[in-house]
C-alpha cells in the first residue's frame, strides 16, 4: 500500500506507533487450537508499537540462510496472496511450474501507472468527463475503500477439472459458450469489425521482433481486448492459467486463448455483466464469477455464476439476498477456499460449493461476521463487529473451515484499526490502517493466531503495494495485491519512487527485504536506473520481481537471491516494443518457465471501437 505523502512517522515505519499497551491486540481466542498448527514464537512486546524503537520485537532473528523454500501459496507462487505473491495453495497467477501456466506473480499484478513518467505510462484513455467510478489513471491498484492501500496481485491457476449445468436459482438464461474454429477474437455486439483483427497484431509482434536487440526476448503473442464495452468501460479479471490455456473475463464475456500461439479456444457469454470474481479457481480449473442480476437501474450484483475453465462451460447458476444498506452498498469480496466459494460484504458473507451451488453457510452465531477471506487452501477471513455505533470499526483475523463455517481460531485486531489485506497467508502477513488518519501498519501473525511481529519501516521511507480494490472498480477482494511477496523468513516490499527533481532527477525504487521474526530491514536493493520495479512472488528461495518498462526501455523479469544485491535478469523484454508493453494498464504479471504473460486490468477508449481494439494480454518469451 502506499501511504499517502507526508503521512509517514517522523522517525519512518508503518503508520502510526501504538501506544504501549500489554497486549494491544488482546488476547487471541482461540476456539479448538488447530493441531497442526505451529507452535507461537515467543511473546513480543505487541503489535503496532512504535516502529522506531531499536531491535527486533522481542524474539531475535533466527539464525540460518534466509532461503528455504516457499511452501506452495496461494495462487500457485509461494505463500502468499496477493500480488505478485505466490498463493499458498494452486492458484492463480503464480502458481508454481505445475502443468500449465505460467505462474503469474500472486501478486498479480497491476504495476500502478504513476502520474509522473514511470511504469506504465499510458493510461487508457478516457471519455469525456472521465470514468464514472473506474479506475483512475493513478493512485493504486485498489483504489477504493481502502484508500491509503494500493495493491494488485496476479494469481495464475493450474487447473483440472469438469462442471455440469444445475440451476439453483437466479434471473437470466444460462450463459452461451461459443467454441472458436478460428484465432479471431470474438467480441460480441457493435463495432467488431473495428478490431485490428489477428493478422495487424501479428504485424505489429513481428515489427518489434525484428528491432529487438541481443539476449532480448520475442513478443510472442499480441491480444486485443475483442468486446464491445459501456461507454467508459470495464475492468478486465484474470487472468487465470489453466494447462495449456489462459483465461480472461470482461464485461459478460469469458474468453480461452492458447498459451503457445494467442489464438482463442473458446468464448462464453454470460447473462449479466461482471462484478466481482475470485483471484484463483479451483486445483480441477472450476471459478464462481459474480454477476449482476436484473438491467438498468435495478441492476444489482447478487448473482453467482460457475465456469468450467477448462472446457468453457457454464455450471450452476444463482442468486443470493443482500440486506439492509450496509450490505447493499458495500463491494463484494470474493475467494475459493478448496471447494467453497465465498461472497463476502460488510455485514456478512455466504458460502457455496463451487462443484454443485449448494449452500455451505450464511451468517454466523455472534455479532462478529466475516466480510471477506483470502483464497487459499485454509480459510484466513477478516471480520468486523457491529457495535453501538453501528459502524462495523472492530475488526477480527480469523481462521474458518470453509467446509464447515466453524470457526477455528480469531484474533482481535487493536481498536481503531481495520484490516485492509492479506498480503501473504502462508505466513499470515496483514496489512492494518485507520484510515480516517491515513495510518497503516503491517501484522505478521503465526499459524494459531498469535502475534509474532510488526515490520519496522525505514525513515523517511514510503511504500507502494497495489491491490484489487485500488484499480478494479467495485472490488473488495482482500487478497489481490502487488508489490508484496513473503516467505518464510522474509518479506519483500517495494518502496515508492520519489517524484524525480534537480537532486533526483532519475525515477527508480528499491525492494526492502524485512525479516518475519524480527520485523526489522534486512537488506534493499536498488532497481535498475531510470526503471522501478515489484515483487512478484518467492520461488526456491528467490524473489521473483517485474521490472517496468519506460519509454525507451522494455521490461522484464528479474530475481534477487535471499540475500540481496544486483537483480539478476530472467527475461528482457524488447526495448522496441517498450510502448506497447506500456499500454497494458497496470497489468497482471505471470511468470512461469522462461516466459512472461502481461494483461491490462481495465479496458476502455474515447471513440467507438477502440477498446475493441485496445491491447488487453502481450505474451514474451524464446
Amino acid at each position: 500500500m502506499t501511504q499517502p505523502p507526508g503521512q509517514q512517522p517522523p522517525q519512518g515505519g508503518f503508520g502510526a506507533p501504538y501506544d504501549p499497551a500489554p497486549n494491544p491486540y488482546g488476547t487471541p481466542q482461540a476456539p479448538p487450537q488447530d493441531p497442526q498448527a505451529s507452535p507461537p514464537q515467543a511473546p513480543q512486546p505487541g503489535p503496532y508499537s512504535t516502529p522506531s524503537q531499536p531491535g527486533p520485537y522481542g524474539t531475535p532473528p533466527q539464525p540460518g540462510p534466509y532461503n528455504a523454500p516457499a511452501q506452495p501459496g496461494p495462487y500457485g507462487a509461494p505463500p502468499q496472496p496477493g500480488p505478485y505473491s505466490t498463493p499458498s495453495q494452486p492458484g492463480p497467477y503464480n502458481a508454481p511450474a505445475q502443468p500449465g501456466p505460467y505462474n503469474a506473480p500472486a501478486q498479480p499484478g497491476p504495476y500502478s501507472v504513476p502520474a509522473q513518467p514511470g511504469p506504465y505510462g499510458v493510461p487508457p484513455q478516457m471519455p469525456p468527463g472521465g470514468p464514472a467510478g473506474g479506475p483512475t489513471g493513478g493512485g493504486g491498484f485498489f483504489r477504493g475503500r481502502r484508500g491509503a492501500v494500493i495493491g494488485g496481485v496476479l494469481a495464475v491457476v493450474l487447473l483440472a477439472g469438469g462442471g455440469v449445468w444445475l440451476a439453483t436459482g437466479g434471473d437470466g438464461p444460462p450463459p452461451k459458450v461459443k467454441e472458436s474454429a478460428s484465432p479471431a477474437p470474438t467480441g460480441k455486439g457493435k463495432g467488431k469489425e473495428k478490431g485490428q483483427g489477428p493478422s495487424d497484431l501479428r504485424a505489429e509482434a513481428d515489427g518489434i521482433n525484428t528491432l529487438r536487440g541481443k539476449g532480448e526476448a520475442k513478443v510472442l503473442w499480441l491480444q486485443e481486448g475483442g468486446v464491445d464495452l459501456p461507454r467508459n468501460g470495464d475492468n478486465a479479471y484474470g487472468p487465470w492459467v489453466v494447462g495449456d490455456t489462459v483465461v480472461k473475463a470482461m464485461f459478460r464475456t469469458v474468453s480461452a486463448y492458447a498459451l503457445a500461439d494467442g489464438k482463442e479456444k473458446w468464448s462464453l457469454q454470460l447473462s449479466g455483466k461482471m462484478c466481482g470474481a475470485p483471484s484463483q479457481a479451483t486445483t480441477d480449473g472450476k471459478i464462481v464469477l459474480g454477476v449482476e442480476t436484473g438491467s438498468g437501474d435495478r441492476a444489482e450484483c447478487n448473482g453467482l455464476q460457475m465456469v468450467d475453465l477448462r472446457t468453457g462451460k457454464a455450471g450452476w447458476h444463482t442468486s443470493y439476498l443482500r440486506k439492509g444498506l450496509w450490505d447493499g452498498l458495500s463491494n463484494i469480496a470474493m475467494a475459493i477456499n478448496g471447494n467453497t466459494v465465498t461472497v463476502g460484504r460488510t455485514t456478512r458473507t455466504d458460502a457455496y460449493r463451487v462443484s454443485d451451488g449448494k449452500v455451505v453457510f450464511g451468517e454466523l452465531p455472534g455479532n462478529c461476521q466475516p466480510f471477506g477471506f483470502a483464497s487459499g487452501p485454509e480459510g484466513i477471513a477478516a471480520a468486523s463487529c457491529q457495535t453501538a455505533a453501528d459502524d462495523h470499526k472492530e475488526h477480527l483475523v480469523e481462521r474458518i473451515d470453509p467446509a464447515t463455517g466453524k470457526l477455528l481460531w480469531k484474533y482481535k485486531v487493536k481498536k481503531g484499526w481495520q484490516v485492509a489485506q492479506f498480503y501473504s497467508v502462508n505466513p499470515l502477513v496483514v496489512s492494518l490502517e485507520k484510515a480516517e488518519e491515513k495510518k497503516w501498519a503491517i501484522l505478521t501473525l503465526n499459524a494459531n493466531g498469535t502475534y509474532r511481529s510488526q515490520l519496522i519501516g525505514g525513515a523517511g521511507e514510503d511504500y507502494r503495494v497495489e491491490c484489487d480494490t485500488d484499480f478494479i472498480s467495485g472490488s473488495g477482494n482482500l487478497d489481490n495485491c502487488a508489490g508484496v511477496a513473503a516467505d518464510d523468513r522474509t518479506v519483500y516490499l517495494a518502496t515508492k519512487p520519489p517524484v524525480p527533481d534537480k537532486s533526483n532527477p532519475v525515477f527508480t525504487n528499491k525492494v526492502v527485504a524485512f525479516d518475519l521474526v524480527s520485523g526489522k530491514a534486512k537488506w534493499r536493493a536498488p532497481a535498475p536506473a531510470g526503471q522501478t520495479m515489484m515483487p512478484l512472488r518467492t520461488e526456491n528461495g528467490r524473489l521473483l520481481l517485474y521490472v517496468e518498462p519506460e519509454s525507451k526501455k522494455g521490461g522484464a523479469i528479474a530475481a534477487l537471491p535471499p540475500t540481496g544485491g544486483t537483480p539478476e535478469l530472467l527475461i528482457q523484454h524488447p526495448d522496441a516494443g517498450s510502448l506497447t508493453e506500456r499500454e497494458l494498464f497496470q497489468p497482471r504479471v505471470v511468470y512461469r518457465d522462461g516466459r512472461s504473460l502481461l494483461m491490462t486490468t481495465f479496458v476502455t477508449g474515447v471513440e467507438d471501437g477502440d477498446e475493441e481494439r485496445a491491447k488487453t494480454m502481450e505474451m514474451f518469451g524464446d
